[in-house]
C-alpha cells in the first residue's frame, strides 16, 4: 500500500531554488509597499517583534492598525496579542504537514489542541480538512472520555502535543481498550527521541512541525526525520540575536519569518526563536531550505549587577569594535555578580575593549580574549551561569 506521504503535496515542494525565489519575491511584492530587487534585500527591513505588536494593538485594537481581511476568527495569545484565523482553504499551511506525516482521506483526526482563544485547535483542523480527513475536536482533558470516543469511533490519527498522546494510551491500556493510531502530527512542545521511538514501538509514526499562533506553519518533519523542512508560504531568516543580521549557514540564530499570507501578511517578524540552517535537501526529494528546528529562545535579556544586558547591545558592541564575536557571561563571585566578556579577535587592545564594553553595556566586566571560532555556535551571546537554586 501506498503511503500518502510518498507523493508530494503539490508541485511547490519540488521547485528549484531559483523558481522558488523569484516566485516567492513576485508574491512578497505583492504584498509591500516598496518593492524589492531581491530576497536579500529583506534584511534591510526593520524586524517586528511580539513587544511591537502588543504596543501597537494596546493603542489600536485588535489588529493595531495593520491591514488585515478575510476574518473569520479572532484569537487572543499571551501578551496578549490578538491573532486573526481565516476559513478559506489551508488558512495556516497545516495541510502540508500532515500529508507528510501521512495523514489523508479516510483518516479521522483526534484533534487534541485546545479550541479556546488560542488558535492552535483550528490550525490543525483546517489542515485535516485540506488533506481530506475527518476530525474528533477532542480539545485536552477528560482523558477516559477522549479514549472511549478513540475507541468507538475509531480515529487513526492523532493531533496535539507530543506527550499528551502518552497520555491517552497509557489510559487506553489501563482501561483495556485498542485504539487504532498509526499517525501523530504533533506541536507545541519538544518531542524527545525516546519518547518518539516510544511511540513508534507501539505502531505509530509520530513527526512533529514548528509553528506559531501568529505564523501558522513555518516548518514540519518529512518521515526522513533528517531536521525541518520550511513552508511554502513563508521566507525564513536566521539572524543574529538583538539584530537583523542574517548569520552565515549553519550558524544558530534568531529565527525571523516573513509570511506570504495575503490576509494577514507578517514581514520579518522575530519569533524569538533559535534555529539554524542545514545544508544541502532532504532525502523525501522536497527541495526546500532545512532547519535544525527548536533550539532555545533568543530574547536572552538578563540583569546583572541590577542592570539589564541585551543582545542587542552585544550585537553594537561587535558593531563598534569589529571583534569577530562576543559572548557575556554573567556569575556569582562570592554574592556579588560577575561579568566576563569573551572575545573572539586578533590584534585588538584589551583595555580600548574594556572601555567599549563599560561604555555600550553600561557595566564594567573582564575582558577575556578567545580563538577565532571557539565560541560555541548555539546562538547564546548572553550567558548566565548563576544558579538560583
Amino acid at each position: 500500500m501506498l503511503d500518502k506521504s510518498d507523493a508530494h503535496f503539490d508541485a511547490l515542494e519540488t521547485r528549484s531554488a531559483d523558481q522558488r525565489a523569484a516566485e516567492q519575491l513576485a508574491t512578497l511584492n505583492g504584498l509591500l509597499d516598496a518593492p524589492i530587487g531581491d530576497l536579500s534585500e529583506l534584511a534591510g527591513l526593520p524586524v517586528l517583534r511580539k513587544s511591537d505588536l502588543v504596543a501597537r494593538q494596546s493603542a489600536n485594537p485588535p489588529f493595531g492598525g495593520m491591514s488585515v481581511s478575510n476574518v473569520a476568527h479572532v484569537f487572543q495569545s499571551p501578551g496578549p496579542i490578538y491573532e486573526p484565523g481565516g476559513i478559506s482553504h489551508d488558512w495556516w499551511r497545516m495541510g502540508r504537514f500532515l500529508h507528510a506525516v501521512g495523514i489523508g482521506s479516510g483518516d479521522i483526526v483526534q484533534n487534541c489542541f485546545g479550541y479556546h482563544l488560542t488558535p492552535a485547535g483550528m490550525i490543525f483542523e483546517s489542515g485535516a480538512r485540506a488533506v481530506g480527513a475527518a476530525v474528533l475536536p477532542a480539545g485536552v482533558g477528560q482523558t477516559e472520555l477522549q479514549v472511549r470516543a478513540a475507541k468507538d469511533i475509531g480515529c487513526t490519527a492523532y493531533a496535539g502535543t507530543p506527550d499528551y498522546l502518552k497520555v491517552i494510551l497509557d489510559k487506553a491500556e489501563e482501561m483495556g481498550e485498542a485504539l487504532r493510531f498509526t499517525r501523530a502530527a504533533v506541536g507545541g512542545g519538544a518531542l524527545f527521541p525516546s519518547l518518539r521511538q516510544e511511540y513508534a514501538d507501539r505502531g505509530i509514526t509520530c513527526l512533529q512541525c514548528y509553528a506559531t499562533a501568529d505564523l501558522g506553519n513555518i516548518a514540519y518533519e518529512s518521515q526522513a526525520m533528517e531536521g525541518m523542512i520550511l513552508d511554502e508560504g513563508v521566507i525564513v531568516e536566521i539572524v543574529r540575536p538583538g539584530t537583523g543580521d542574517p548569520v552565515p549557514e549553519g550558524e544558530v540564530g534568531e529565527v525571523v519569518v516573513t509570511s506570504l499570507n495575503p490576509d494577514y501578511p507578517l514581514v520579518r517578524f522575530a519569533t524569538g526563536d533559535l534555529s539554524a540552517i542545514l545544508p544541502g535537501q532532504s532525502p523525501c526529494g522536497r527541495t526546500n531550505i532545512r532547519i535544525k528546528g527548536w533550539m532555545g529562545r533568543a530574547d536572552q535579556t538578563t540583569k546583572i549587577k541590577g542592570m539589564f544586558v541585551r543582545p542587542e547591545q552585544v550585537a553594537d558592541l561587535v558593531a563598534k569594535t569589529g571583534i569577530a564575536k562576543a559572548r557575556v557571561i554573567a556569575t556569582r563571585e562570592g554574592e556579588m555578580d560577575a561579568m566576563t566578556v569573551q572575545i573572539e579577535g586578533d590584534g585588538h587592545d584589551a583595555a580600548a575593549l574594556a572601555e567599549a564594553v563599560a561604555a555600550t553595556l553600561k557595566l564594567k566586566g573582564r575582558i577575556e580574549m578567545v580563538a577565532p571560532g571557539s565560541l560555541p555556535n548555539d546562538g547564546k551571546v548572553i550567558d548566565d551561569q548563576r544558579s538560583y537554586e
